[in-house]
Parts: structure tokens; C-alpha cells; sequence
């Protein structure tokens, strides 16, 4: 099983990423100006991720990587896999797992959890 975290950029803009259930990232979105444009492109890739394209590249250092797209436009670039092995699996597991996955919002907060001193406050008598 995935997650789709949503995360802001240090300009401002935001972001999305598909994660693996050990946290790995398997793709990142393009930057969008409003976080409703993250959340209508996953959603859109939940709900039937067979029709956007996947294709296939590799860097002059020979790693392979993936580019999710749907109509010409890029939406999100994979990380980089040793081989076209693993990148296929990738592949196999974005559309096995997208459907099922999770949202995470870490947009608003920078700070997901307390600091231990307002733990400790809280919890005085």
C-alpha cells in the first residue's frame, strides 16, 4: 500500500508525493500554485491510474525513471531506479496501489508534532 503526501515547496508552491509503505518516494508532482490543484490530480490518479501514460527514461549516469503524464503534460517525475527492473516494478506498484492509498496533508503545519516541553505542559497537574 502507497500514501499520497501533500507538502509545500520553500517557494511556496505545492507538491505531492506517492510514497511506499516504508516511506520510500516513488514519484513527485509537479509544482501547483493552489493545493485544490494537488488534490484534483490525485484524485484523478486514484481513480484510474491506466489511463495516464508512463513512460520510460533514463539519465546520462544510466539510472531509469519513470514520467507520469496524461495528455502531453508531464504531472509528476519518478525517482531514480537502478534498473529497468525495479522501474517496472514501480510502475506495477503505482497502479496496484494508488487506487487504495491514503492522503496525507502536511501543507499548513510545518511542525507535525509537539515540541516535548508542550507535551510536558500539557500534562502538568
Amino acid at each position: 500500500m502507497g500514501m499520497f503526501v501533500i507538502s509545500k515547496r520553500y517557494n511556496g508552491d505545492y507538491k505531492f508525493e506517492f510514497t511506499s509503505r516504508k516511506g520510500k518516494t516513488i514519484f513527485t508532482s509537479i509544482s501547483c500554485k493552489h493545493k485544490e490543484d494537488c488534490e484534483l490530480m490525485i484524485a484523478g490518479i486514484k481513480s484510474d491510474p491506466s489511463i495516464f501514460a508512463f513512460t520510460r527514461n533514463r539519465t546520462a549516469a544510466g539510472k531509469h525513471f519513470f514520467r507520469l503524464s496524461k495528455g502531453g503534460l508531464v504531472l509528476a517525475t519518478s525517482r531514480k531506479f537502478a534498473s529497468e527492473v525495479s522501474v517496472n516494478k514501480g510502475i506495477s506498484d503505482v497502479l496496484k496501489y494508488v487506487p487504495s492509498s491514503d492522503i496525507l496533508d502536511f501543507s499548513e503545519n510545518d511542525f507535525v508534532f509537539p515540541d516535548a516541553e508542550e507535551v510536558f505542559i500539557a500534562t502538568e497537574p
